[in-house]
């Protein structure tokens, strides 16, 4: 079993800079996918970013070149940073976790989900 916590959401300006961060508990952080996913009010939930094991990385186009997502092994935490911030960015995010060695990008892929932290981008 897995728990994720989310962090770092809050209110942000267009143009500006947040970080989450994503807690997991366990001690097999490092054997995880993990993933990104954001839900805006009466959309669909989607996909923002994820990486492997190994470090590979797959982007949203919405987000590429915007947001980075890291993690560190040693702390059981991914970071999304998030630079040039844009009101449809406005959503509450997610993290997710699966036992796997390959990136995905489709929700149903997850087995682990956060409560979600909530970003709001002002214009």
């Amino acid at each position: 079993q897995v728990q994720l916590v989310e962090s770092g959401g809050g209110l942000g300006q267009a143009g500006g800079s947040l970080r989450l961060s994503c807690t997991a508990s366990g001690r097999t952080f490092s054997s995880y996918t993990m993933g990104w996913f954001r839900q805006a009010p009466g959309k669909e939930r989607e996909f923002v970013t994820a990486i492997s094991r190994s470090g590979n990385t797959a982007y949203a186009d919405s987000v590429k070149g915007r947001f980075t997502i890291s993690r560190d092994n040693a702390k059981n935490t991914v970071y999304l940073q998030m630079n040039s911030l844009k009101p449809e960015d406005t959503a509450v995010y997610y993290c997710a976790a699966v036992l796997s060695i390959v990136v995905h990008t489709a929700p149903l892929s997850y087995n682990y989900w956060g409560q979600g932290t909530q970003v709001t981008v002002s214009s």
